[in-house]
């Protein structure tokens, strides 16, 4: 399957969710990432109200990305095991709602590495968070942040190697870029353990660019991701720094679909 063109609600953050929603999908966003900023997005009515909007303009959601990542460290990755209990529960939440939503793919950033915690132990927590997602028949897939303990290929490589079937990957470039790793060589690394891209161009000044705005080799990097069977969704995503207004940021996701479209 060819590499799909997404855009993320994030990019117009601190815009109400509901009011960023309808901004990228009433200007033709064809799959997006939605990005859950509060407790009260993931209530049953708040739901639905996005359920609406993404169904009367015929938008794929394919991805979910929480709130919660300040926490994770403090909830999922410490010895107290009631607390990761209580997480994992709260996270079903976010599952029921990928569900409603038709979303696939749950975005975790995960421990930080100053939180001491021993890998084999995240990686098992992370597997028994990956057994709750597919009850709900969602994939959970780490991020490659970079003040996270995975920003480090090395780490997810590691975590790749133990869980193998389990281990699912968000491929986020600027992220790459700011823990100094080689973004091709992450794909070939981790292959088609990458399930979903946070996309953003980039120079030497800069790390996060509109699409074309920077020297970022596109096709090589869209070549080495058909080459390891990727066929997810590349999601733009930008600050809001990043771009002057609505009709900028639509004018780059329109720019980037019509290179992927290019490519088929």
């Amino acid at each position: 399957m060819p590499i799909k063109p997404g855009i993320s609600t994030a990019c117009l953050y601190p815009k109400l969710l509901e009011e960023a929603l309808y901004d990228v999908c009433s200007r033709g966003g064809d799959n997006i990432e939605i990005f859950i900023n509060t407790h009260s997005e993931i209530l049953p009515d708040f739901v639905k109200r996005m359920k609406d909007i993404v169904t009367e303009y015929g938008t794929n959601v394919v991805s979910l990305h929480p709130f919660t990542p300040g926490i994770e460290p403090m909830m999922i990755f410490t010895d107290y095991e009631r607390r990761f209990l209580d997480m994992l529960d709260y996270y079903k939440r976010f599952f029921e709602a990928c569900n409603i939503l038709g979303a696939g793919i749950f975005v975790l950033h995960g421990n930080k590495p100053e939180n001491v915690f021993a890998d084999e132990m995240y990686f098992d927590r992370f597997a028994r968070m990956q057994a709750v997602g597919r009850e709900f028949g969602v994939t959970v897939a780490q991020e490659n942040v970079k003040r996270c303990s995975a920003g480090r290929l090395s780490f997810m490589k590691k975590m790749a190697d133990y869980l193998g079937d389990d281990a699912a990957f968000v491929l986020d470039t600027k992220q790459a870029i700011r823990a100094g790793e080689d973004i091709f060589n992450v794909v070939e690394t981790l292959g088609n353990k990458i399930v979903h891209v946070h996309y953003s161009d980039n120079s030497p000044e800069k790390d996060c660019m509109k699409f074309g705005a920077g020297t970022f080799d596109y096709n090589r990097f869209f070549d080495t991701l058909d080459k390891v069977g990727f066929d997810g969704t590349a999601a733009l995503e930008l600050y809001r720094c990043d771009f002057t207004d609505e009709d900028d940021l639509v004018d780059s996701y329109r720019l980037m679909r019509d290179a992927i479209e290019k490519r088929k």
